[in-house]
């Protein structure tokens, strides 16, 4: 695709962004920003402890000049109604976030989607049925239409949906190595349970979740075959933090309102420690 034409593709994004560039932009989601926010609103808020924080503090004293965050809270692809990957696009752009010095560019993308033509998404649809004791999230929750299809997932999919900004970010960063980030382990890929933690003390346990670990599992699936496609790389954070989903005996994922994890910790989604590894990780694979 021409520059030209992915330009078009990111409405505002200027055609000639700062000469320099950030070393590392980082765009994504609320696995990325990841901060509970009460009050929601329009502003990207992240927070002091995700992992791209996290990641600028191994920089040192330099590390604030040399990374350009600008993932947000509920941000999706290209689902409204919040921040989607061509509004980030656009924000780096117009800060200047993307040029000859850019040497990394990280995208986390996907959960707050909607796919296959579905009136919802995972989180939407979750919030229904993981505390719904009677009638669960099973495979039957599918054809129910009270859970959507995990099939429409597909590495095809993802790359036509980030292809634009993809093309983009290569133009205007073109030494820079675009990693599409997954997502950390929640539960393991074979389990048929859900869990979730309360204060610490008060597990839930849903025994009919087989959809939510199936769509999890095929969004992974998904990244990898776009990444292929699109050719960039892929960082398995599954891999990283296998073990330590909901349900283990050491999570590193935060439950409602839970002191042993992060007691205000964006529920379902990583803790402290769990960002901490996937900060490093990727410290030692790409910036180190």
């Amino acid at each position: 695709m021409a520059a030209s034409t992915a330009l078009t593709a990111i409405p505002g994004a200027h055609a000639a962004p700062a000469p320099e560039g950030k070393p590392i932009v980082v765009l994504g989601d609320s696995f990325t920003a990841n901060v509970w926010d009460p009050l929601p609103t329009n502003e990207c808020l992240r927070g002091p402890t995700a992992w791209p924080a996290q990641l600028t503090g191994r920089l040192g004293a330099r590390g604030a000049e040399q990374v350009a965050d600008i993932s947000c809270l509920g941000a999706s692809i290209d689902t409204p109604p919040g921040h989607t990957l061509t509004h980030e696009t656009r924000a780096g752009a117009t800060a200047g976030a993307f040029g000859p010095a850019t040497k990394l560019v990280t995208l986390q993308f996907g959960l707050n989607d909607r796919w296959g033509g579905s009136d919802t998404s995972l989180w939407d649809a979750m919030r229904a049925c993981v505390f719904d004791l009677a009638e669960g999230c099973g495979t039957e929750a599918v054809a129910e239409g009270r859970m959507p299809d995990a099939q429409a997932i597909t590495g095809a999919a993802f790359a036509d949906r980030i292809r634009n900004a993809v093309t983009y970010i290569r133009y205007y960063a073109p030494a820079a190595r675009i990693v599409l980030v997954g997502y950390p382990e929640l539960f393991r890929e074979e389990q048929e349970t859900v869990c979730l933690n309360f204060f610490g003390v008060v597990p839930f346990v849903q025994p009919r979740g087989r959809t939510i670990v199936e769509y999890l599992n095929r969004m992974d699936l998904a990244q990898r075959e776009a990444a292929r496609e699109l050719n960039v790389e892929f960082f398995d954070a599954r891999a990283v933090t296998t073990g330590h989903g909901l349900c283990s005996p050491e999570p590193w994922v935060n439950g409602v309102f839970d002191p042993t994890v992060k007691f205000d910790g964006l529920p379902f989604h990583p803790s402290p420690t769990g960002d901490a590894v996937v900060a490093n990780a990727l410290y030692e694979r790409y910036v180190r």
